[in-house]
């Protein structure tokens, strides 16, 4: 019987293996980090007295890693104090100590003499029942374990994380040719459920599945551009969103990977493919060898394909123009194709404005896509068991909307495989199969149900996924709606729990979202044992309509503002007291009224990636919709009634909304105050709605009662005054401008109970009649709309 995975060393402290322990820290698990032994001191080495023999200097590499992976943006870490979960050392001296180890991962050089003799030497310590992996991005799997033995190898695979491995949902599992099929087994489900990873099956062929294809693509974009007259700046402009990928595109994607990266990975599929055309196909143009000598890596050495440059007007992004490899200021390219792109709905939309279009811009696209598809399905049996895996690998590791065969269907298979033909291209065997056997499609799609995939002629399957994935839209699609509006959704969850759904523009509350709250109660506690808050979107919910609330201050329509930040405080009251178990499910961007629409839960299951935060004072105004009044609870939480002051704990809630702090994760967010210990958290985002439900239904089983409302201690007016001093000090000071002492006041005055003596008790409502007469204020100050106007149109905030 094997043990649960709970302590991994990771073997190479670079860059990955470094994040690789970070992101299992975080997770909980206890790490071991070991890298090589130094081969001689530093300057500042030998000026302490240090020799060759001295654990610091022995360790240094690992700690250097860890060091970097601690100050690594984006965070490596969900908070700070995950690092602790990592002991570093050598890999001469600690070695044996990973004995005690359930999971071995190696993340050393890419070469395979280099990998081969460490594992030989690992074989030596590794525990007979440990799982034992490389994180290689495409040497051979088999190669790498050849001299070790049959029982060694029956443990061994690739787990090939994508960086940063913290955000990046695929992890390939890549089986060699004697892996135990329970070893794979056992490691899919931990990548799912522990590390929270979308985890696809690759065969062991030259980087796998999502850099083989996204390399190839990434080539032939160089390859095409010789066709066109388009630079890197215009060639990321049509194939960012437009095609359904990443905002990065092309050429902003290889500097944010790395130039060196991306040559390693295409020298790596040139170098072990046979066939003549394929190495051709992974031919790096010479202009990319030119920059690797000038060392012109992206990112990593602050220019590539672009640079950032100071300008009169603060800095500015220059493109590189590849035929004399200087850089120019950046072109905005422009076309029929790419205007009506963008105002299509949806990416199947999108695409096909765009690749059947017939100017430039549709052209270059149709071109890359083709090739794209060709060769992914040229590839496909070689590279994975079915076209899912394909499709799951390049979304999840390249961030594409579709995969290449979802992709096929959006633009039409039949219609794109005749323009093919009738351009000359030899269309895979693959492919004619399938039309031959009369279908159109790689999928078909069931209303309610999970789609089916093309496996043979004749032959379908079932997408399989993990049995906690809840989709909202299957639901809907088989009769579950109980009530919509523009904004929000009821959805039956089943087993007596019920969902409310936010769908608005941009996640951003408005009347619908608010109205439905009321519904959903009502619904409730006539109908139902239990309700979920929710969202299936990028974000769960960004906070207040900015746009028509600055609109209702320049016309002055006071008497609505009032009517929207009451029925929002109310709405969020009544599910705090609602008498049945409220579950809320924050995910990605839950900023200002998302965090006052999850705060009356009864208990948070936020996605591990949960950004929230009360942002208000970054537009000039304070939290109207309760989330002042439920900040302070939460920091007075679990103080004795009467032993010690509360001024400590009111400061926490000023300074966390006065900053307009927002946490780096749902970690983060409990060190912050905004989620309580208690509050549970997702690693894998798919899983959340289903950890939500399943929380719902322990609170309705376990004899739930309901909160009752209490009178709140506030600090009042003496309070305030300390609180004050410290505004005055800053403003006086120059840190902040007297606007923003004025709306650190209001807020204070909120805070501290308003005008009443220190220890005054008093009811939610009051604080929230304060509250929302304080919003109200600042609504009407010039100064806040000037705030307002300012984000809306430049996106940024304006200190004023």
């Amino acid at each position: 019987m094997t043990h649960p995975i709970r302590k991994v060393a990771v073997l190479g402290a670079g860059v990955m293996g470094a994040a690789i322990a970070a992101h299992l820290a975080n997770v909980g698990l206890s790490v071991l980090l070991l890298d090589i032994v130094p081969a001689e001191l530093t300057e500042e080495e030998a000026k302490k007295g240090l020799t060759l023999q001295s654990p610091a200097v022995r360790n240094r590499i690992a700690l250097r890693g860890l060091e970097a992976a601690r100050k690594a943006k984006p965070a490596s870490f969900y908070r700070a104090a995950d690092a602790a979960n990592i002991q570093v050392g050598n890999l001469e001296d600690d070695l044996p100590n990973i004995r005690t180890c359930d999971w071995v991962i190696e993340a050393v050089v890419e070469n395979l003499e280099v990998k081969r003799s460490l594992w030989k030497r690992v074989e030596a310590y590794a525990h007979p029942d440990a799982v034992v992996s490389t994180n290689t991005s495409g040497i051979s799997i088999a190669a790498m374990t050849a001299d070790c033995s049959a029982a060694f190898r029956k443990r061994f695979l690739g787990t090939h994380f994508f960086n940063p491995p913290r955000y990046m949902k695929l992890l390939e599992l890549i089986p060699g040719p004697e892996t135990d099929p329970a070893v794979v087994e056992r490691m899919k489900g931990f990548g799912e459920r522990v590390l929270g990873k979308g985890v696809v099956i690759a065969k062991d062929t030259p980087n796998f599945i999502a850099n083989r294809i996204g390399t190839y693509g990434l080539i032939a974009t160089l390859e095409v551009m010789k066709q066109f007259p388009f630079g890197v700046d215009e060639v990321d402009a049509i194939t960012g969103p437009a095609m359904g990928r990443p905002k990065s595109a092309t050429f902003r994607t290889l500097d944010l990977v790395g130039l060196d990266t991306f040559y390693h990975v295409a020298k790596n599929v040139q170098a072990n493919v046979p066939e003549a055309w394929e190495k051709d196909a992974f031919a790096v143009p010479s202009y990319i060898e030119t920059m690797l000598q000038q060392r012109w890596l992206g990112e990593k050495t602050g220019q590539g394909f672009f640079k950032r440059v100071k300008s009169e007007s603060g800095s500015e992004i220059l493109a590189l123009d590849l035929e004399t490899l200087t850089y120019r200021p950046r072109r905005k390219l422009t076309a029929p194709s790419l205007e009506a792109a963008k105002t299509a709905k949806g990416t199947a939309a999108k695409l096909r404005a765009l690749v059947y279009a017939k100017d430039e811009p549709g052209r270059f696209a149709w071109e890359i896509l083709k090739r794209v598809l060709l060769y992914t399905a040229r590839k496909q049996a070689e590279i994975a068991d079915d076209i899912v895996a394909v499709d799951q690998a390049m979304k999840w590791g390249f961030n594409w909307n579709l995969g290449p065969y979802e992709t096929w269907d959006a633009i039409g298979l039949v219609e794109s495989v005749e323009r093919m033909r009738r351009e000359g291209e030899t269309i895979p065997a693959f492919v004619e199969e399938l039309l031959a056997s009369g279908r159109t499609s790689f999928y078909d799609l069931a209303p309610g149900g999970r789609p089916h995939f093309y496996v043979a002629p004749g032959v379908t399957r079932e997408v399989e996924e993990p049995k906690e994935v809840i989709s909202l839209a299957r639901l809907k699609e088989s009769g579950k709606l109980v009530r919509k509006n523009a904004g929000a959704s009821l959805v039956d969850l089943g087993d007596g729990v019920l969902a409310l759904e936010f769908h608005s523009p941009k996640q951003a509350i408005g009347p619908d979202m608010v109205q439905m709250m009321g519904i959903a109660a009502d619904e409730v506690l006539a109908n139902w044992d239990a309700l979920v808050i929710t969202a299936q979107a990028k974000n769960f919910c960004v906070g207040a309509d900015i746009v028509s609330m600055l609109f209702a201050a320049q016309e002055e329509e006071w008497d609505e503002i009032d009517l929207a930040a009451r029925q929002l405080q109310q709405a969020a009251l009544r599910l705090k007291y609602l008498g049945k178990p409220v579950v809320a499910a924050p995910f990605g961007m839950t900023l200002g009224g998302g965090c006052e629409i999850s705060f009356p839960a009864d208990h948070i299951q936020a996605a591990a990636e949960t950004y929230m935060g009360l942002v208000e004072t970054g537009i000039g105004l304070i939290p109207g919709g309760g989330g002042t009044k439920e900040l302070l609870i939460r920091m007075l939480e679990g103080v004795p009634e009467g032993s010690v002051r509360l001024d400590s704990f009111v400061q926490r809630a000023f300074e966390t909304i006065a900053l307009a702090k927002v946490s780096t994760s749902a970690k983060d967010a409990q060190d912050l105050g905004y989620l309580r210990r208690s509050d549970g958290i997702s690693v894998h985002p798919d899983f959340q709605l289903h950890d939500a439900k399943q929380a719902a239904l322990r609170l309705a089983r376990s004899g739930y009662l309901p909160k009752q409302p209490k009178q709140i201690p506030v600090v009042g007016e003496a309070g305030a005054a300390l609180l004050k001093t410290g505004v005055y000090g800053m403003q006086l000071s120059g840190y902040i401008s007297s606007h923003d002492a004025l709306i650190a006041n209001k807020l204070i005055h909120v805070l501290t109970g308003g005008s009443v003596p220190r220890g005054t008790l008093v009811t939610e409502q009051y604080l929230l009649d304060l509250e929302r007469e304080a919003f109200l204020s600042l609504i009407g100050e010039p100064k806040t709309q000037q705030r307002m106007q300012h984000l809306l149109s430049t996106g940024k905030p304006l200190r004023n």
